[in-house]
Order: C-alpha cells, then structure tokens, then sequence
C-alpha cells in the first residue's frame, strides 16, 4: 500500500505519484489509470480525496475521462497554466514546480531598466532593477523561457535574487518572506508573436516559430508592483485558461 511521506495534502502526494508514473513513462498515453474506488482502498482515502487528485491531474492535461470508460493518460499531455497554480503550490508544498518539471537559472543580478520594465514596476527612467532569467523545463523539454524584474531596492533583504541558485519556493514568495510586503493582485496580459532566434534556440522551437508571451504583473496592498514576469511560451504546449460569471 502507498505511504504518505510528509505533512502536504493527501490529495497532492496521491496527484504527485501518479504524475510521477506518467512522467517516467510507467503509465503511457491511452494507458488506463486505477478509478477513484480502486485509488481510495490503495491510499485508504475517502472517495472524494481520491477524486480530487485525478481532477487535479485532468486539470493539468495529463488524464482524460471517456464517458462511461475511465480515466487514461491523454494522448498530448498539455500544461494548463494559471499563475495562480504556482502560487497555490508554494503555499501548500513550499515549492513553485511540480515533479517533473523544473527551473535552470540564465542569469541574475542587477541592471539598468528598460523603459517598459521601468513603467510597469512604477520606478523612474534608469532605475536598476534585479533582472532573474530562466529557462523552465519539464522532463528534457523545454516548456517557458521567462524573466522576473524586481525592484533593486529589494536586493538588501533579499539577496538570493541575484545569485543563480534555484529558489525551490518560488522568487516571490521568497520576497514576500524576507520584505515583508505581501502580494494582493496579479493582471496577466498575453498575446501571440513570432519567437526571436534566441528564443527558438532555447526553446528548442523551428523555423518560423509562434510562441505565447505574457506579460504578469504582481501588486502588493498599497497597489505598488512587486513583481514583473515577460515569459514565452512555445504555441502548441501550453494554455491559459480563465473561468468568469456571465450575468445580466
């Protein structure tokens, strides 16, 4: 019978073990995956946790249901991204990635802003700003290329901005421990472009390519930025998806 190792929700250790069976290939597309029944009695679990860790996995695009059929691994596995996600699992595993899926550093430190990073964190023209790049892979396949801007100011207390080590618990949650501010609010704006060469070449991406970018940005209670994200995304992995009331 599985064991649970550590004090995360039951729900994500179960989501992660079967993730991680996917990932390595033990589990492969059109493969069926164990019902929520057979899941509960391997966990002993209630039905319902055992419920929301495949949902969790249908969310992320691993697992497809057919009606009447079971749950099987999907065919094109996509990753659904919302920024909210990464938030939610720092909060409730301390890291930012799931398994599977990680973060190599291309640089950090200090420079100059440009004009829109400038505008955007609400500094003045030639302010320096911490400029963090990295390339985010899942498995060997590179999935986003993306840099965080921060204020520079930040940089006394919170120093591991500018250094290349990985931040397990993601940038901002980093920041927000060590400054004392604290994110209320994020606004996403996306839009679809031709990648550079450069990004093609760390992308892994043909071409032409199309790719993804947007463009996220975090506020604090005062309204005041304390993050800004530029990521790039190749077209045909990645989604975002909003859910919104319609009324009258």
């Amino acid at each position: 019978m599985p064991e649970f190792r550590s004090a995360l929700p039951k729900y994500v250790q179960m989501a992660d073990n079967l993730r991680d069976r996917i990932l390595r290939g033990d589990l492969r597309p059109g493969d069926e995956v164990p019902s929520e029944r057979q899941l509960a009695e391997d966990w002993s679990v209630s039905r319902p946790t055992a419920t929301k860790a495949l949902d969790l996995l249908r969310h992320e695009g691993h697992l497809q249901g057919r009606q009447g059929a079971g749950t099987y691994v999907a065919f094109l596995p996509r990753i659904h991204r919302q920024a909210s996600e990464r938030y939610l699992r720092s909060l409730e595993t301390g890291r930012i990635y799931p398994p599977g899926e990680q973060a190599r550093i291309l640089e950090a430190g200090c420079v100059t802003a440009p004009g829109e990073v400038a505008d955007a964190l609400h500094l003045a023209p030639g302010a320096e700003v911490v400029r963090r790049r990295r390339l985010i892979l899942r498995g060997d396949t590179p999935v986003e290329l993306s840099i965080s801007w921060f204020d520079g100011a930040l940089v006394p207390f919170a120093p591991r901005l500018i250094t290349t080590g990985r931040i397990l618990e993601g940038t901002l949650a980093y920041v927000e421990a060590m400054s004392g501010r604290r994110a209320r609010l994020a606004r996403d704006r996306s839009a679809a472009r031709l990648a550079s060469a450069e990004e093609r070449d760390l992308l892994q991406l043909g071409d032409p390519a199309a790719v993804t970018a947007m463009h996220h940005v975090v506020v604090d209670g005062s309204e005041t930025p304390l993050e800004l994200t530029q990521a790039v995304y190749p077209a045909d992995t990645w989604t975002v998806e909003h859910e919104y009331p319609l009324g009258r």
